[in-house]
């Protein structure tokens, strides 16, 4: 076994979710991601806990998706999740398209009844993170050896170095009324994030971390924003996604590719059609798009928003939280002429932070 896989499993084990003796882990992996299943095992059979192994299975969902119409929150899933105390999925494909047949409006009706069961998972101590299996990589066109030595850099980190670095973005964000992002002719947006803490993303619910992110006050988001960045939902590639908000809601929006898949998702509910996260992507060893959220969305010099549910972490006791069955991230390139502006004063030009050698007023 690659000696890094160990790694992968004790920095799940101790960092993201700080597993204890006698706590009950679900762990959810599909057959590729076996081995870091293997060294989960020794790590949580090493601090006391007890595991429990569901596989995590695209064709078992696509069968079920393709031959149910209508769907409930499924009672013992619940119970499952209410007597977990910690929850471990991991991504690893044999075949990234294998849910594109599925209709879009079906995947909306289930997430909509999966998600109280989604709620309760993130109340828990919980971990997401990916094994570099084959298909990713070939989604990512790259060959199996360079996509391992890209996932385990990338995770494979001193994430309290990490942690230092990015709180002073934190500390601009955790102070800031109005926040404007601006990249190219076609993307100038601006929110409020008022009273919304900023969290500190350093490999702890998502493995790898590397990002700092708010939720924008619902109403407050105005401005146009082309998301240069391919979306893969649903087994799907959506391309050049542009959204056009007025009052915090999108009014218009198109996609060059599968806009289907797009409208579906902003139909799914009322908070499916606003803004439900700002984040600002800071892990430089993920130095390349690949097609994988979990990875894109902590790109340096990237922005991405998510439209659809806030997590209730990010929302001020004051403030609204939007709600949805969807949380849906896109993803903006900073790395050329762009800007992100904070009350007037810009923290970050074509990438590069104002705490940072290289920026210059």
């Amino acid at each position: 076994m690659d000696p890094r896989i160990r790694e992968h499993a004790e920095i799940v084990v101790d960092h993201s979710v700080d597993l204890q003796a006698g706590d009950d882990v679900v762990v959810v992996a599909p057959p590729e991601a076996e081995d870091l299943v293997v060294a989960l095992h020794e790590s949580i059979g090493d601090r006391g806990a007890n595991p429990l192994v569901l596989s995590g299975n695209d064709r078992f969902q696509r069968a079920h998706l393709r031959n149910r119409e209508d769907f409930e929150t499924p009672a013992h899933q619940m119970a499952l999740v209410e007597e977990t105390d910690v929850y471990i999925a991991i991504r690893a494909d044999t075949n990234v398209t294998e849910t594109s047949d599925v209709d879009p409006e079906t995947n909306a009706a289930y997430s909509k009844a999966k998600r109280p069961i989604l709620d309760e998972r993130l109340s828990k101590r919980w971990c997401l993170t990916q094994y570099p299996a084959p298909a990713n990589a070939q989604l990512a066109e790259m060959s199996t050896e360079a996509y391992e030595n890209f996932v385990w850099d990338a995770i494979v980190k001193d994430w309290d170095a990490v942690r230092e670095h990015q709180s002073q973005m934190v500390d601009i964000m955790d102070r800031a009324d109005e926040v404007r992002v601006r990249s190219g002719e076609r993307t100038d947006v601006t929110m409020s994030v008022a009273g919304n803490p900023t969290l500190n993303d350093y490999g702890e619910k998502n493995l790898p971390g590397g990002e700092v992110f708010t939720a924008p006050v619902p109403d407050s988001v105005e401005g146009e924003v082309l998301f240069d960045k391919p979306l893969y939902h649903q087994g799907r590639e959506v391309t050049d996604v542009s959204l056009e908000f007025e009052d915090g809601e999108v009014v218009d929006h198109s996609a060059e590719k599968n806009e289907a898949v797009l409208t579906e998702v902003l139909n799914t509910d009322e908070g499916a059609s606003r803004l439900g996260e700002l984040g600002i992507g800071m892990n430089r060893d993920i130095d390349r798009f690949s097609y994988n959220m979990l990875f894109d969305e902590k790109m340096g010099d990237t922005v991405h928003m998510a439209v659809g549910r806030a997590y209730e972490d990010t929302v001020g006791e004051d403030n609204e939280q939007n709600e949805s069955a969807v949380h849906v991230d896109m993803i903006v390139d900073m790395s050329e002429d762009s800007s992100i502006t904070v009350d007037g004063e810009v923290v970050q030009r074509d990438g590069t932070f104002r705490f940072e050698d290289g920026f210059e007023n």
